[in-house]
């Protein structure tokens, strides 16, 4: 009986464990006495507009997870912030479906030509296994669109969840891909406009430019799926 009862307490802790984990687009305690927030609450896309105030479509909340529409916008349905953030960590998960790619935006300013490109950096999304066409160094997964190659990044299986984290931290900018560090640049400095003036955003003179903006996802080339996505602000 003895053993029965301990048992059966083990199982329990196990399922308890268990279905914690699988909770998502939560806090802990700990996080919110942190500071965290969530951008995305798992049930609608509250505290989202779409770039440049254009009416939600295409995106959808299945489960918990976010969907951008899967099947591209040419930018159109780039979705947004509300709030506006300079200085955080920003945490979410992600999957790609084969053939994708996507992005996360920060410092994102919607006063500035047509397309979220156009004034936040990116942190590239992309099936990098699977991409039809050659890829150039800097638009692997983990990388800073354009600019900054990746280094030691490890992209998960298609079907699982990878990790992402941006820090910006005034002209410091830091990428995380599953627990690495694979970016590591600072706005503005010499490198920087080296690379902007000889690279694609030559002909963008205000990308990369806003101390503060929205953070942004992308809806163009594929199914990317999000959630847990929290941020903290850094003071």
């Amino acid at each position: 009986m003895k053993f029965i009862i301990v048992f059966t307490l083990a199982i329990s802790v196990f399922l308890g464990v268990k279905a914690q984990s699988d909770k998502i687009n939560i806090l802990t305690e700990q996080e919110k006495k942190d500071g965290w927030q969530l951008l995305f609450n798992g049930i609608n896309l509250a505290g989202w507009k779409t770039f440049q105030g254009k009416e939600i479509s295409g995106w959808k909340v299945i489960d918990g997870v976010m969907n951008n529409s899967g099947v591209g916008s040419d930018h159109g349905g780039d979705i947004i912030t509300k709030e506006k953030f300079q200085n955080f960590e920003l945490y979410l998960e992600w999957k790609i479906a084969p053939q994708s790619n996507s992005g996360v935006f920060y410092h994102v300013n919607e006063r500035i030509g047509k397309a979220i490109y156009e004034s936040g950096p990116e942190y590239q999304l992309i099936d990098d296994k699977g991409w039809p066409a050659k890829l150039h160094a800097d638009q692997y997964s983990g990388a800073n669109y354009g600019m900054h190659a990746p280094k030691n990044a490890v992209v998960k299986e298609i079907s699982e969840w990878n990790q992402t984290r941006i820090v910006v931290n005034r002209a410091r900018v830091q990428h995380f891909l599953n627990g690495q560090k694979v970016v590591d640049y600072y706005l503005w400095d010499t490198d920087w406009k080296l690379r902007k003036e000889k690279g694609k955003w030559k002909d963008y003179p205000y990308y990369g430019m806003a101390k503060k903006g929205h953070i942004g996802l992308q809806d163009h080339g594929g199914l990317a799926q999000f959630r847990n996505i929290k941020i903290k602000v850094i003071q």
